[in-house]
């Protein structure tokens, strides 16, 4: 429960960026590969902690949480990168 709990929080953090990014873009850099391009780092570094705090405090070794942060690091990532090229084939 709790790995779907830390995706659905990937998945909010993902539409957070994608609502505000257009109204925080200073370029005119694309704002929702901006967004993609934020979400990323910041994904990552959240599943990082998760990862960390699942070792360090809840017991888990390495071994066990890993196979599980790939996976809720995974599914958001993908799921920005294929908006990020949905959006750009239909801008193209």
């Amino acid at each position: 429960m709790h790995t779907i709990k830390v995706i659905g929080g990937g998945f909010a953090l993902l539409g957070l960026l994608l609502v505000l990014m257009p109204r925080l873009s200073i370029s005119g850099a694309d704002p929702i590969a901006f967004a993609v391009k934020v979400f990323i780092p910041l994904w990552l570094v959240a599943t990082l902690i998760n990862l960390w705090v699942g070792v360090s405090k809840a017991g888990y070794t390495v071994a066990e949480e890993a196979p599980i942060g790939l996976v809720v690091f995974g599914v958001p990532a993908i799921a920005a990168l294929l908006i990020l090229w949905i959006v750009g084939r239909t801008a193209g």
